[in-house]
């Protein structure tokens, strides 16, 4: 996996944050500790004292030394013995006042020897939803706040008979198993349905729960993330050329691509060409996108070519959603 240097650089700041916090914590428990058992900050010293001594008969030639580093090791198993003691009296757990770590396998360094510990890529992977996701800015999207309600209980001859809430409810439970099974493994998905109907908030849903698992997100318009392709393709600015190319990068290579609201961009000859790059690329590496519009499959493929159609219809599973403007609904309510 190839990562981007200034995301990387923020999840290392993130690990360093933390790395930070759990220090001042220990301290805080330490300062505590001491000043309700004073006999455990003398132990402590004599710990320490303990390890200069044995330190420097390491280095020694002395012939009494092996004899006296045994005497030290009892010393000091008795003293830990000891403080092990007091801490439980008091009620705390033996090792309240070792270091704290948040992960175990690196000390929160980020490291395991030159590879990357599985917590710093976890770090990095959410950085880089940040960066990439533009649609997800009021924390409000999550699954339990969904409304069933707001559609209609009344059979609709279109939808074969049955309700908008029911096909909803369908709907809304595929994306609840989608987002807590996502792996790059997951199946393509292709929302589709009028202006309203809960398309880009379900989308949302998927991107935070998939984020929160540790899994890379990118989740934009489709205006903006083939602007981007544009920008990175003919912006006459260096810098705003390498960042459109950036986060191209990224929107081809996340684990999980989102792209909201297709068929809304303006459409040139190089935004075709842009969307067939990123469903392709994606499909060739297995990665799985969702994308969601407003357009049937005619206008589809009248609008971005046959090939394109072709490979969203034949590997993209299809969620059709179903009622009126629950947008509107909500506001009206209110």
């Amino acid at each position: 996996m190839s990562y981007n240097g200034a995301v990387l650089a923020r999840a290392r700041e993130r690990l360093a944050k933390r790395r930070e916090d759990n220090a001042a914590e220990q301290q805080r428990r330490t300062r505590a500790v001491y000043a309700r058992i004073p006999r455990v900050e003398e132990i402590d010293l004599a710990l320490r004292r303990q390890m200069a001594e044995l330190c420097a008969l390491t280095l020694s030639r002395d012939a009494g030394a092996a004899e006296r580093v045994e005497a030290l090791r009892a010393e000091n198993l008795a003293l830990q013995r000891e403080r092990a003691q007091l801490l439980r009296d008091a009620g705390l757990p033996a090792n309240w006042l070792d270091d704290i770590y948040s992960c175990e396998k690196c000390r929160d360094t980020g490291f395991i020897g030159s590879e990357l510990c599985s917590c710093l890529r976890r770090e990095y992977k959410l950085c880089l939803t940040r960066e990439l996701s533009g649609l997800l800015r009021d924390g409000k999207e999550s699954f339990a706040s969904f409304r069933l309600d707001l559609y209609s209980a009344e059979p609709d001859p279109a939808l074969g008979g049955m309700s908008p809430r029911e096909t909803m409810d369908i709907v809304f439970k595929t994306c609840l198993a989608y987002a807590r099974n996502f792996s790059p493994r997951s199946p393509n998905l292709l929302f589709r349905g009028g202006t309203g109907l809960g398309k880009t908030f379900l989308s949302a849903c998927i991107a935070r729960e998939a984020a929160d698992r540790g899994y890379s997100v990118a989740y934009e318009s489709a205006p903006a993330a083939l602007g981007e392709f544009e920008s990175a393709r003919f912006s006459r600015d260096a810098d705003a050329a390498a960042a459109a190319s950036a986060r191209v990068r990224e929107y081809l290579e996340c684990d999980l691509m989102i792209l909201d609201d297709l068929g809304t961009e303006m459409s040139t000859g190089f935004t075709v060409a842009a969307l067939y790059q990123l469903v392709n690329t994606r499909l060739n590496a297995g990665r799985p996108s969702i994308i969601s519009t407003n357009l049937s499959d005619a206008e589809i493929e009248r609008r971005y070519g046959a090939q394109t159609a072709s490979r969203l219809a034949g590997e993209y599973e299809l969620l059709s959603f179903a009622g009126t403007d629950i947008r509107r609904l909500r506001k009206e309510a209110r």
